[in-house]
């Protein structure tokens, strides 16, 4: 074969590999960049889901001391006092992440008392609801004078 047949065979070759890769890059790109959205999405509605999990737990244990706080000198009225601190630490934490919060005040033993706290969580991808759940039950504090003093 002479010089010539080969360095037109060597530039078949390569214009044969230079369109084989041609538009592999924008297909990759049409097919992976859904996937890298949904990564980016799903990172952030972790991120809400686990906030907003965190600020009911804080209000509901903040609502658990007032009412364990309260409940002794005041029968009727902890749990409108709780109900308050509750409402007041979703406010300050996280008014946006913690939306319709269904708060419960429980009691489920005579010296026992609590808050439940059931709420929605806001998502970034439609019609998928998610909601949290949070509960602080603790004995009712009684503070005795010690007698002698």
């Amino acid at each position: 074969m002479g010089r010539r047949a080969r360095r037109w065979v060597r530039a078949a070759r390569e214009r044969a590999a230079a369109r084989g890769d041609s538009g592999m890059t924008a297909i990759e790109f049409v097919l992976l960049t859904p996937v890298l959205f949904f990564m980016i999405f799903a990172t952030v509605q972790f991120a809400l889901y686990f906030f907003a999990d965190h600020v009911a737990q804080a209000a509901a244990q903040a609502g658990a001391r007032k009412a364990r706080a309260t409940a002794d000198e005041q029968p009727g009225a902890w749990r409108g006092e709780a109900r308050d601190v509750v409402d007041s630490y979703i406010r300050q934490l996280g008014p946006q992440l913690v939306l319709s919060p269904d708060v419960t005040m429980v009691q489920p033993e005579q010296n026992t008392v609590g808050v439940e706290i059931a709420a929605t969580v806001p998502t970034v991808f439609p019609g998928l609801e998610l909601t949290v759940h949070a509960q602080s039950v603790g004995p009712v504090e009684r503070f005795v004078q010690e007698e002698g003093n």
